[in-house]
């Protein structure tokens, strides 16, 4: 019998698939399929989180109905798992739910020949320099060119990462840069600030610009407008009446939502040097739709001081698939163990 090649072993362009990607996330699990070199994920399905007791049920329920649809049995010989958490250790625990897993268990019980676990989203800065016009929805020019690029993601958390170009291809930086400090702009988000410690010693970026940030940053705007709320809203009623403006606190919400996050994403922008774009994910800032694009968000991006037209330079764009992660965890088994098909750089 021939060996099965390590991780690191460059493999022939018809070997080490079909292939196995997931993006899971603090409420959904989306899985796809990579057939054979050089094809695209397909096959995606979005499976929720509450609804298994962890990934690897998730993944077999995942490939019962691909061997259902296929009408032949469905094995995988490589995964990657993209994790909305910290990837430390063998020893993997969600952030924002309850999910944990051993990476090495985890290989075992799907009987796979290799398994990748990283940060959802290094994966999604992977997938950045493959993305399309179809695909993104930018604030003028469009991210593109030389350099570093970064994403951004309020979601049920908030992602960020970083991809730069080098000589043998993209390289991801990945990190926590959702838990570092979040600054005011002005005397009112000041004020907010000030209401949230109250509450949280430490205010980070995710405590408000994420979804589980959402009734916290309601509740603090509520207060500083006087107008108190009894109980705590949920992410969708503040996101619901903000965006139909039937509640001058969730409609204010909004307002200050993008406000902060520009000045985050400037921030991002300064510390990676991301002068090919700086690109938004997560699923929150697509349903806001026009209401971001209309928003302060792009003019607070910009606003560094004597930095400004430095930021001035560096495009932003939505991205509007909600799926590229599963293309950058399929360039990160690639990356690992080898394809015969190369991709573009």
């Amino acid at each position: 019998m021939t060996p099965t090649p390590a991780p690191c072993t460059p493999l022939p362009s018809d070997a080490g698939f079909p292939r196995l990607v997931a993006d899971i996330g603090g409420t959904n699990a989306r899985f796809g399929w990579v057939a054979a070199a050089g094809e695209p994920v397909s096959h995606v399905r979005k499976l929720a989180v509450p609804e298994f007791a962890v990934p690897a049920d998730a993944a077999r329920a995942y490939l019962e109905q691909l061997a259902a649809a296929m009408g032949t049995r469905a094995v995988p010989r490589h995964a990657a798992v993209a994790v909305a958490t910290a990837v430390v250790d063998d020893r993997v625990a969600f952030t924002n739910s309850h999910w944990a897993f051993s990476r090495q268990a985890l290989q075992r019980d799907l009987a796979l020949d290799s398994l990748l676990v990283l940060n959802d989203f290094e994966a999604l800065a992977l997938a950045l320099p493959w993305l399309g016009p179809a695909q993104l929805r930018t604030h003028g020019a469009a991210p593109g060119g030389p350099g570093a690029r970064a994403v951004i993601g309020p979601g049920t958390g908030l992602g960020v990462a970083g991809v730069v170009p080098t000589r043998h291809g993209w390289q991801a930086l990945p990190g926590e840069g959702g838990h570092a400090t979040l600054a005011a702009g002005d005397d009112f988000e000041s004020d907010l600030l000030r209401c949230v410690r109250r509450q949280y010693e430490h205010v980070s970026a995710e405590r408000l610009l994420s979804g589980i940030g959402l009734p916290v940053l309601h509740a603090a705007v509520a207060e500083v407008l006087g107008q108190p709320v009894a109980a705590p809203w949920s992410a969708e009623q503040v996101m619901a009446a903000g965006l139909a403006r039937s509640d001058a606190a969730s409609d204010r919400t909004l307002d200050v939502f993008c406000s902060l996050l520009g000045s985050f994403a400037g921030n991002v922008a300064l510390v990676l040097g991301a002068r090919g774009g700086v690109y938004i994910g997560g699923g929150i800032v697509p349903r806001m739709a026009e209401r971001f694009f209309a928003s302060p968000f792009r003019d607070r991006f910009e606003a560094k001081g004597r930095f400004a037209a430095y930021l001035r330079a560096v495009p932003t764009a939505l991205i509007t698939d909600t799926l590229v992660a599963l293309t950058g965890a399929a360039a990160a088994i690639d990356a690992e163990v080898g394809t015969g098909v190369p991709r573009p750089r």
